[in-house]
């Protein structure tokens, strides 16, 4: 599989899981992982799991995905823009995320990941 297929897969998978869920989305981090959500950086799975709490159960439509190779260890950089509509809100909010993958027996985890909702 080429990185856009890996990307294109992690990318559905991803979006599936947030919205069963926490227990499934953050298996996809590890302890070194990392998350800037809109202007605050956290690290590790349980600083993870509090931002991604609010975006649990919210519908994501993905507009564009991106990616390239991230370097010779075989990571792969991913870049989502797309909408957001959370739980409980009337109005849908443009949103880019980007992914840092890392192999890691045969599959990949989220190394770093930044969430940024888009304004304007």
């Amino acid at each position: 599989m080429d990185f856009n297929q890996v990307a294109h897969a992690f990318a559905t998978f991803y979006h599936d899981a947030i919205l069963k869920g926490i227990s499934e989305v953050i298996s996809l981090y590890r302890e070194n992982s990392m998350m800037t959500c809109e202007t605050n950086q956290v690290l590790g799975i349980n600083a993870i799991t509090e931002k991604l709490a609010p975006f649990t159960k919210s519908r994501r439509e993905i507009a564009t995905l991106d990616a390239q190779p991230g370097g010779p260890g075989g990571s792969i950089i991913v870049l989502i823009t797309g909408i957001v509509k959370l739980e409980g809100q009337e109005h849908a909010q443009k949103y880019s995320q980007c992914f840092h993958l890392v192999p890691e027996s045969g599959t990949y985890y989220v190394l770093n990941d930044i969430f940024r909702l888009v304004y304007g």
